[in-house]
C-alpha cells in the first residue's frame, strides 16, 4: 500500500506597521477536503483572491470558496494529492462520480464517451505543476505523462488526471478566472 503525503505547508507574509516584512503564519493547509469513496484523494485549497488586481494585503479568503472554480476575476491556488486509481473501470467511474458530486458539482462534466471518467472543463486558465510523483494529463485526443517538475498550461480544454503509478502524485493548480472566446 502507498503512504499518504503530509499536508502542504503554507507560509504567509505580511508587512508590519513599519513596513518591514515578516511571516504572518506558518501552518499546514487548513481548507482540506476528502471523499470517502476515493481513499487518499485530498484537495488542499491554499489561497484565493476575489478580484483583479488583487490587494497584496488581502486576508485569507479560502473559507469563501464554493466549488471548483475561483470567483469572478479571481484566482485560486489548490494542491491535490492523487492516489493510484483503480485498474477496474467500473470502480474508477464510481470514484470519479463521487468526487465530482461531492467536491466539484460546478465542474462541467463531459459524458459523451470520454476517454477517462474524470473528464471535465472549466472556464479558467490553469497553471499546473507536478510536484511529486507522476500523472497522466488526458485530453480528448491524446495524453501526456507528467513527472515532478513538469508544467502544463491548461486553457479551458476538456481534460482529466489519471494516476496509473503505484504511488501518490501531488499536483499544484493555479486557476485564473477566464472567459471563452465568442
Amino acid at each position: 500500500m502507498f503512504k499518504e503525503l503530509p499536508l502542504p505547508r503554507v507560509l504567509v507574509t505580511t508587512n508590519d506597521a513599519n513596513k518591514r516584512s515578516s511571516f504572518l503564519s506558518d501552518a499546514p493547509a487548513h481548507a482540506v477536503r476528502t471523499v470517502a469513496e476515493r481513499p487518499g484523494y485530498r484537495v488542499s485549497n491554499i489561497w484565493m483572491t476575489a478580484g483583479a488586481p488583487a490587494p497584496v494585503d488581502d486576508p485569507d479568503r479560502i473559507g469563501e470558496l464554493k466549488g471548483l472554480a475561483p470567483p469572478p476575476n479571481g484566482s485560486l491556488l489548490r494542491v491535490i494529492d492523487y492516489p493510484p486509481e483503480p485498474k477496474d473501470p467500473l470502480e474508477r467511474e464510481r470514484m470519479f462520480a463521487a468526487m465530482f458530486e461531492k467536491l466539484f458539482p460546478d465542474g462541467r462534466h463531459l459524458p459523451e464517451n470520454p476517454p477517462h471518467p474524470g473528464m471535465h472543463a472549466t472556464d479558467t486558465l490553469d497553471y499546473v505543476i507536478c510536484l511529486y510523483g507522476e500523472i497522466y494529463a488526458v485530453m480528448d485526443s491524446g495524453e501526456k505523462l507528467m513527472r515532478a517538475g513538469d508544467f502544463l498550461i491548461q486553457r479551458g480544454t476538456p481534460h482529466a488526471w489519471s494516476n496509473r503509478s503505484n504511488d501518490f502524485a501531488r499536483i499544484a493548480f493555479i486557476l485564473l478566472d477566464g472567459k471563452r472566446g465568442e
